[in-house]
Order: structure tokens, then C-alpha cells, then sequence
């Protein structure tokens, strides 16, 4: 498979040894006061459609994305289906009989219980679609950074590290997400932590790997999500918001691959760095 069209250079010119004379460059969101937490958290969301156009001006990048994105087709309609199964389940255990509830607060639960176990069920099923697909996004993500040109050389510490630290990260999303569903059940706030929740580990996760070629380590990664708090939740907000869209959610996994490079492009840090 050839990707030539936009001079692409995946080969060992893209990489260099870790070591004391790696240029140190100072992040871009750096350089003035930072935005509102609205804004950072909105341009953090715009990385999700963006990534959208991104793939759809470069066609040589399709075959990359089309067995992902049949796989995450796959993958939500085995969520959707093991959250309908459960959801009989869970109604007749966490929703009180018929007439002891006021009509609308009624609806109101049921509705809440209907979405919550719908939508953990198709997180779970996301989840294994990047967990199978990790090698292709993998690759998609490091031809992401060549065309745009923008990263800073990367710490060369093995494809097979890279990728370690990948599934690393796909599989923190299957392992959470029986636990977002049980926190989503939880009456009021429930569906509010699990939300955000969801957003912070589908952030996590889609920016683990661009980070990891970058030298830093988990702890160093955790701490890029802090300092970037409001970008990384709102791109997992908008991915979230995505993957209640049917049939454009088949789409999402290599969507996801492309945005996360993409956020860690913009406000990329040195590997050096202390954090």
C-alpha cells in the first residue's frame, strides 16, 4: 500500500533516538494566556468533526479506515443488542412497579435506565472494535502526524512498546465500562459522572498512543490531561455525542484515531518534559 500523495515519510528520517540533544520546543498554548474553560473545552469538540473532513479530503487514507470502521459498525450493533438484552434485567430490578411513582418522575427513570444501559452497552462494544483495530489505528495515527508535518521527532522505543502502550489504553475502555454503566444508574447524578466519565477515558484512550511515541510515560500522560482538562473533555464530549448518531457512529473509531492526533499535534509538549 503506497501513500504518496501528500509525500509522506514514515520511514527511519521520522524517528530519533531518545537522548540529551533532542530540541526542546515549547508548547504553542503556551505561548499567551490560555481561553475560557468553554472555548478550550469547544475547540477540544472541533477536533472530532474536523477529523471527519480530515479523512474525507484524503481518500488515500480510506483503505486504513475501512476495516475499523466495519468493525466498529460490528462492535455497536453487538452493544446495542447486549444492551437491549440487559435492559429487561435491569428494569425489573432497579425500577419500582407500575403506580408507586409519579407518572413523570416514571418516565423520567425509565427513560434515564433506557439510555444509560443502551449507551454503556455500545461504549463496551466501541471499546473491543479499537481493541481489534489497534494496529491499523495505530498506523492511521502515525500517518495523521507525517502529512501534517507538525510533530516534534519521536522517542524511538520500539513499534512494539508503541503498541503495548496503545492496547494499553483500549483496554482501560473495555475494563470501565461495566463500571460507568453502574455509576450511570445511580438516580440524579448518576448519568452526569458517567458521562463525563466516558469522555475522560475515550480521551485517554485516543490520545494514548500519539503521547506514547512522544517518550512519555503513563503518569506523564495523566498529567497531559490535566493541564489540557477542558480540550480533552470536550473532545470526549463531542465523541460521546457522535456515537448516539446511527450509521455516522460506524464511522467514529477511525474518526476518534485521527482527532486524538490531531489534539496532541496542537498542543504538542517536548518529551523532556517534567510533568
Amino acid at each position: 500500500m503506497e501513500f504518496e500523495e501528500e509525500g509522506l515519510d514514515l520511514g527511519a528520517a521520522g524517528r530519533q533516538p531518545a537522548g540529551p540533544d533532542l530540541p526542546r520546543r515549547e508548547p504553542a498554548a503556551t505561548a499567551g494566556p490560555r481561553p475560557g474553560v468553554l472555548r478550550r473545552g469547544g475547540e477540544g469538540a472541533w477536533h472530532v468533526f474536523s477529523a471527519l473532513w480530515f479523512l474525507v479530503k484524503r481518500p488515500f487514507l480510506w483503505p486504513l479506515a475501512i476495516l475499523p470502521s466495519l468493525l466498529a459498525a460490528a462492535g455497536l450493533v453487538f452493544g446495542l443488542l447486549l444492551g437491549a438484552f440487559a435492559l429487561r434485567g435491569a428494569e425489573s430490578v432497579l425500577l419500582p412497579e407500575p403506580g408507586k411513582l409519579n407518572p413523570a418522575l416514571a418516565v423520567i427513570l425509565t427513560v434515564t435506565l433506557w439510555i444509560s444501559v443502551l449507551a454503556s452497552g455500545m461504549l463496551l462494544g466501541l471499546g473491543l472494535a479499537l481493541l481489534l483495530a489497534g494496529p491499523l489505528l495505530e498506523r492511521l495515527s502515525q500517518h495523521v502526524e507525517a502529512i501534517c508535518g507538525k510533530g516534534m521527532p519521536r522517542v524511538d522505543k520500539g513499534f512494539t512498546w508503541e503498541i503495548t502502550q496503545s492496547l494499553r489504553g483500549r483496554l482501560r475502555l473495555v475494563a470501565t465500562a461495566p463500571a460507568i454503566l453502574m455509576i450511570s444508574l445511580l438516580p440524579l447524578l448518576g448519568p452526569v459522572v458517567g458521562f463525563l466519565w466516558s469522555s475522560h477515558v475515550l480521551a485517554l484512550q485516543e490520545t494514548d498512543g500519539p503521547l506514547a511515541r512522544r517518550g512519555l510515560p503513563s503518569r506523564a500522560r495523566r498529567a497531559w490531561h490535566k493541564r489540557y482538562r477542558a480540550e480533552s473533555l470536550g473532545f470526549g464530549m463531542a465523541a460521546l455525542v457522535f456515537l448516539l448518531v446511527p450509521v455516522a457512529n460506524f464511522l467514529l473509531v477511525p474518526i476518534l484515531t485521527v482527532g486524538g492526533t490531531l489534539l496532541v499535534l496542537e498542543f504538542e509538549e517536548s518529551p523532556r518534559s517534567p510533568l
